[in-house]
């Protein structure tokens, strides 16, 4: 029944694709700017990152 609906979609096709396109664009714009990798500017390393996380994980609050 939905396969049959996505099928004989004309003008809806359009429209998923523009829907789509815009939430792959906004996720995009999110994570550049709202969610910088903050771990690879403070360490240098892969060992130095696993022990900040381990360490921010395991301090009781």
């Amino acid at each position: 029944m939905y396969a049959d609906g996505f099928r004989n979609m004309t003008v809806g096709k359009y429209l998923w694709a523009i829907i789509l396109i815009k939430l792959a664009v906004l996720f995009l714009v999110f994570r550049l700017f709202f969610f910088p990798d903050i771990l690879s500017e403070n360490y240098d390393s892969d060992p130095e990152r696993a022990e900040a996380v381990r360490d921010n994980l395991t301090r009781p609050r």
